[in-house]
Order: structure tokens, then sequence, then C-alpha cells
């Protein structure tokens, strides 16, 4: 798949999360279950969201997994408020099944390393509505670059 990265300077977004610490290999599974999660307290609390998110603090897999909000609410200390960050950031679309997103990741680090750009943490992936055609599935993802 061919990737086009770009950069953009993006505002802080606040979100609904819970947080997490998987594996790689169990992100298909915790993933999901996470935003679910999310999703039940979001309803009952009758709070508007957006997208689903996940933010990967370090290599390590320590994540937030959620939905974008429209400002601040008050947790349960389950579900808690967060803010994806504001700046430039280096991203990507990723068309297509989510096993394979690790090629977006791919051509951003190798985007960033020709460019000289310095990636820094949090990274994080922006899910689109699902849909049962798995080349209609959009994921963007985005690294939060170092100011220089």
């Amino acid at each position: 798949m061919s990737y086009h990265v770009e950069i953009q300077t993006l505002a802080a977004q606040p979100i609904a999360v819970v947080r997490r610490t998987a594996l790689i290999a169990e992100l298909s599974r915790v993933v999901p279950d996470a935003c679910g999660e999310v999703w039940n307290f979001i309803r009952r609390e009758g709070i508007a969201a957006g997208r689903h998110v996940a933010v990967y603090h370090d290599d390590a897999i320590n994540c937030d997994i959620g939905v974008e909000v429209n400002g601040p609410f008050t947790g349960d200390g389950t579900v808690s408020h967060s803010t994806l960050p504001a700046g430039d950031v280096a991203t990507t679309a990723h068309w297509g099944p989510y096993h394979l997103l690790g090629g977006a990741h791919e051509a951003i680090h190798q985007w960033c390393n020709a460019r000289g750009l310095t990636m820094i943490r949090p990274c994080w992936e922006v899910y689109g509505h699902w849909n049962d055609d798995p080349a209609q599935v959009r994921t963007d993802v985005f690294y939060l670059l170092a100011k220089q």
C-alpha cells in the first residue's frame, strides 16, 4: 500500500479513555473491548462523542483507548478525561484492515527519518466508522513531532 504522509498542525482534542497496557499482539482484542467500555459510559452519561481513538504513550504499549468528546466531563474511576495533544504531527491515512496498520506507522517513520524530523510520544490512531468491506475502513495515524 502507498501512503501519503504530511505535516498538520492540530488543536487539542478532548477524549474519554480507559488506560490499558497490552502487547502488540493483544491490541486487536484490547482496543475493541476498551472502546466498548468507554461507549457504555458515554451512552449512560449522555456525552456527545465522535470517533474511536487509541493513544500510545511508549513502546511498551501503555495506551489510552476511547473516543473523541466535545469537552471535559467527570469520569467514573475507570473512564477518565484526557486530551490528544496540540501541535505539529506527521500523519497518514490507512485504508484497509487493522492488522495492516503497521504499514502506516512504518511509512511515517521512514518519511520523518528522511526529513530529519523527530517523532515524540504520544502517537495515536483515530478510527473511522466500521464498514463490512475492509477496503473502506479508514484509520488516521498521527505522530507528534518535536519542535524544530
